[in-house]
């Protein structure tokens, strides 16, 4: 055990972390590729690529390259009064690939992001005058980040907030109108309290951090036809799905749902450091364009738009217009598929689902999550199942070999499950 991790043990505050039951964190030395390199000589496959972000795997040479240049020119500086190249560069960069968003904040990670997005359709009915929006309309199963007023719309009861309940905003948390008698549900909460509702926030496409679940393109259809019915403004929380990850580079703009607010990050600089951005329609933007000071958005992170994130970020994008992410994505869904097949009807199993490069098998019971992890260590993969999901969200750039040894070792640790009581 290296001495660095003795010493530092006894002060880290680990992050979803019960100190008084956790076995020790793994020390990592370095990562390269899919692979995450140990103290002690091991090597796992990463199959999560750090929480989503390590899209192009880790170390990647062209985004190392850029993040060093910048490095040697001008690490930061702040963005209140100042300018540089690496951030107006992404801003207009992000706002081509999304046109009918053309204006871009940014912020430290995707639940700052969110928060800003939150602010902005506050503040956009304060500058026009309405004091009354103070509450959000979000969906159940939805996760949007830790940060409270983040916490305040996601789901009510799940896991990781549910302890919060109490010290958050009140929001009005409806079902995902996936048929016709939750769609009236939404149209109804919309109707007889819109007056009070700044905006409507939702992931698209898949609820990420609370459970993996898949909706179709329908659900976003009817959500932006109740948005625009009743004059909300709408949010699509893209920090998961943004970037390629569903298949889609951004899941609205490409299936013609296009949002009034969208935010991404994780994968936004390839998993190399934490940024985020918020992106405005032009309608949004208007309330806030006046001649009145105190109608500008009142947000300011230190570190927004930090030229070496930038810098990364413009680097990832290089690299998406560069290859054929779409073919690596499609070949990944492919792989998954074939690979967490034969869990399919397996007892213990309550679904197995694909979408690009995200695969995930729902198991039936509440399983010991310390001891599936145990199992997946001593296969060599770093799999991270929360709640009772076992997910595979690996880099766009791992190898078939890589790729099948992963799923291998979720079905073998899925299958073995129950006759180790694992659940």
């Amino acid at each position: 055990m290296p001495d660095w991790l003795i010493r530092g043990a006894a002060h880290i505050w680990r992050p979803y972390t019960q100190h008084a039951l956790a076995e020790p964190a793994l020390p990592v030395v370095a990562t390269e590729g899919c692979r995450i390199i140990l103290a002690d000589g091991r090597e796992l496959i990463d199959g999560i690529a750090s929480w989503w972000t390590a899209c192009h795997g880790y170390n990647h040479p062209q985004i190392r390259a850029a993040v060093s240049a910048q490095l040697a020119r001008m690490p930061h500086v702040m963005f209140g009064g100042l300018a540089h190249e690496p951030g107006y560069g992404l801003a207009a960069r992000l706002a081509a690939l999304v046109p009918a968003l053309p204006h871009v904040f940014f912020s430290d990670s995707g639940s700052v992001g969110v928060e800003v997005a939150m602010k902005m359709a506050l503040q956009m009915w304060l500058n026009r005058g309405e004091t009354g929006r103070v509450k959000f309309l979000s969906f159940l199963g939805g996760y949007h980040g830790d940060t409270l007023g983040a916490m305040s719309v996601c789901d009510p009861e799940e896991g990781m907030h549910g302890l919060f309940g109490p010290a958050l905003a009140a929001q009005h948390v409806v079902a995902l109108p996936r048929e016709a008698a939750s769609e009236a549900a939404l149209d109804d909460v919309l109707a007889r309290h819109g007056r009070e509702i700044a905006g409507i926030i939702v992931e698209p496409l898949v609820q990420g951090a609370g459970g993996m679940v898949f909706h179709e393109p329908a659900v976003l259809r009817r959500i932006r036809a109740a948005a625009d019915a009743h004059g909300v403004p709408l949010i699509f929380d893209e920090v998961f799905t943004g970037f390629g990850r569903t298949g889609h580079f951004f899941v609205g703009p490409e299936l013609g749902v296009l949002p009034d607010i969208m935010v991404v990050s994780k994968a936004l600089t390839g998993g190399t450091m934490g940024l985020a951005a918020t992106l405005a329609s032009p309608a949004i933007f208007a309330a806030f364009h006046q001649d009145r000071a105190e109608a500008a958005l009142m947000h300011g992170p230190t570190f927004m738009a930090n030229p070496l994130a930038c810098a990364a970020a413009n680097a990832s994008l290089d690299i998406f217009a560069a290859t054929d992410w779409r073919a690596a994505v499609a070949r990944i869904a492919a792989g998954l598929r074939t690979g967490l097949a034969p869990l399919g009807g397996h007892e213990g199993v309550r679904d197995v689902r694909v979408l690009g490069a995200i695969g995930v098998v729902e198991l039936a019971g509440r399983p010991d999550l310390a001891a599936l992890k145990r199992e997946f260590l001593a296969r060599g993969v770093w799999v991270r199942p929360f709640r009772s999901v076992v997910y595979l969200t690996p880099a766009f750039t791992i190898d078939p070999e890589s790729q099948a040894k992963l799923t291998g070792a979720v079905v073998d640790v899925v299958r073995d499950y129950g006759k180790k009581r694992l659940f």
